[in-house]
């Protein structure tokens, strides 16, 4: 599937401003118009997709796995 054939509801670009990297698993910090998003991803993936400081990245939500918590 690409890019493309996403619902634009569920994408959200930003710019990444840091990456805490772990051995298995590692977070990437991408700043957008709405606020900071945080993804896990495995660092093989992060690796793969040469994802630095700095570039520009889009985060795809999926809905079945987005939690709320009442404050």
């Amino acid at each position: 599937m690409s890019i493309s054939a996403i619902n634009a509801r569920n994408k959200i670009k930003g710019i990444i401003r840091n990456i805490q990297l772990g051995d298995v698993v590692s977070e990437v910090e991408l700043e957008t118009a709405a606020g900071m998003v945080t993804s896990v991803i495995t660092t093989s993936s992060l690796r793969l997709m040469d994802l630095q400081i700095g570039a520009e990245a889009i985060a795809v939500v999926k809905a079945t796995e987005v939690l709320l918590v009442k404050s």
